[in-house]
């Protein structure tokens, strides 16, 4: 079967860096999320730190979709798990720290936000999916689109909830993370078919891109996990410890 992705067909290593993706669909959408994200009346509202997040999060949607990264992730299922990490670690929870004050009476359940991301992101990473995903464009936007939400939403439910809570959601999430890094990683055979044929030209077989991308997941991904965990337990016992000074007796 000849795979044709959203991103394109797969570019060899002579082509890559010029094809860069000017979908008009795509820049409708990234023009009016510039608008409602950082110049609309409520946005303009928000405190400086608030918006630099939604500047960061619009800045690395036009880096994954636009830049040739886009057309190289039809290429190496590497690329694509650097996608899907840099989308639920980096534009989610940075759409979170933007949005939070618009989103102050919406109440996200921790544990329901976190199970629905841990499904979301292993029924994409399940082979057949996968396969559909990229020779489907529509599908490919649900895909892409269902990630980023449900990995908003876990960020806003640990964002709301009390520290214990948020670093067991997320070291939960950074277990299955790193789960489903080993299981790609060790596989006994490359399962992706879409990366079957693109990467001849690159000289590299379909199994070690798989095992680089399940080692990205496993090791990487797993880890900035974790450091969320730590940066909020870090910031936890500062707060006791600054309320323990504030309650000491003179």
């Amino acid at each position: 079967m000849r795979w044709v992705p959203y991103c394109g067909e797969a570019p060899g290593p002579e082509a890559w860096l010029s094809r860069w993706n000017f979908d008009p669909v795509l820049g409708a959408f990234l023009l009016l999320a510039a608008v409602a994200l950082l110049h609309s009346p409520a946005a303009r509202a928000l405190p400086p730190v608030r918006r630099r997040s939604l500047g960061g999060a619009w800045a690395l949607t036009v880096l994954l979709y636009v830049s040739p990264l886009c057309a190289l992730s039809s290429t190496f299922f590497t690329v694509r798990v650097v996608h899907h990490i840099a989308l639920v670690l980096l534009v989610a929870p940075l759409l979170a720290h933007g949005m939070a004050p618009w989103l102050r009476g919406a109440r996200v359940p921790l544990w329901t936000a976190t199970a629905a991301a841990t499904v979301v992101f292993w029924v994409w990473h399940a082979p057949a999916p996968y396969a559909a995903a990229l020779s489907s464009d529509a599908l490919y936007a649900v895909m892409q689109l269902t990630l980023l939400i449900s990995a908003v939403a876990f960020w806003l439910g640990v964002r709301q909830s009390q520290p214990t809570a948020a670093m067991g959601a997320i070291l939960a999430t950074t277990v299955q993370m790193g789960l489903l890094g080993a299981l790609i990683m060790f596989a006994a055979r490359a399962l992706y078919a879409p990366h079957f044929a693109s990467m001849l030209s690159w000289g590299i077989s379909p199994l070690e891109d798989q095992q680089l991308a399940g080692l990205l997941m496993w090791a990487p991904g797993s880890m900035a996990y974790l450091v969320a965990a730590m940066c909020i337990g870090w910031r936890w016992l500062r707060s006791e410890r600054a309320d323990a000074l504030r309650t000491r007796p003179a």
